[in-house]
């Protein structure tokens, strides 16, 4: 058994025994519940394909923020408790530490994203939904989930307290999501480099939609990764100090 699982199954573990993953699968529902009835929902002209866009937009918010409390504690614990340097120190290569901490966070924001699927399901109830908008909107969500993800990695391997690590990693994400900002205001050609690389304007609203470009999958995909990177880095920098 590769050192990557047994790290991601040892974190997952840690989600599902502590009350801190409950409470953000609690509060994620909640806020998801109460958006979607009070401005998804509450509108009768409303075609059953805009509610469903207005989900996933207001669904992408929640993810985002719960991926920066997921990842605050995946390596900042370690600092604060003192068992990184037990881990770092173990015949585990960093790549394997980032990587399996990496993919527990990602695999509990999948599993609460996939709780959420009851309120697409009420669409049904008064309309009709494409499944093709609906796992198009899904997979947009996990990409968005995995890219905020993997930045809030690197926040937490930055950081040496869980706290310092939510606000470093929210900073981040922040700063990611008002590149569009920067672009109103930048002129051409550095304009289309900030819109590009901002991590919603641009590449979300397609999913949004029931859209699926691969340009904007190769985006989230291509932030993970560089993230991830850094992440990785940064622990390795740990071994010469």
């Amino acid at each position: 058994m590769s050192a990557t699982w047994l790290i991601m199954r040892r974190e997952l573990g840690a989600y599902l025994r502590s009350m801190t993953g409950y409470i953000i699968v609690a509060a994620v529902l909640i806020v998801d519940g109460i958006l979607f009835n009070a401005f998804a929902l509450g509108g009768p002209d409303k075609r059953s394909a805009e509610v469903l866009a207005l989900f996933f937009y207001f669904s992408s918010g929640t993810t985002m923020i719960a991926s920066v409390f997921i990842s605050m504690r995946l390596i900042a614990e370690e600092k604060q408790t003192g068992t990184l340097v037990l881990l770092t120190s173990s015949p585990v290569r960093d790549r394997d530490i980032v990587l399996g901490k990496f993919l527990s966070g990602w695999t509990f924001l999948a599993l609460l994203t996939l709780l959420t699927a009851f309120m697409p399901a009420l669409i049904m109830v008064n309309g009709k939904i494409s499944l093709g908008h609906v796992l198009s909107g899904y997979l947009g969500l996990l990409l968005l989930g995995s890219a905020t993800l993997a930045i809030g990695t690197f926040g937490s391997a930055l950081a040496r307290t869980q706290v310092l690590a939510a606000i470093i990693s929210g900073a981040l994400v922040v700063g990611m999501i008002i590149m569009w900002l920067v672009a109103r205001v930048t002129e051409h050609p550095l304009n289309r480099v900030f819109e590009s690389l901002a991590l919603y304007h641009r590449h979300f609203p397609p999913f949004q939609v029931g859209v699926i470009n691969v340009r904007d999958v190769i985006y989230y995909l291509a932030v993970t990764y560089f993230a991830l990177f850094c992440a990785t880095r940064v622990v390795e920098a740990r071994r010469w100090r």
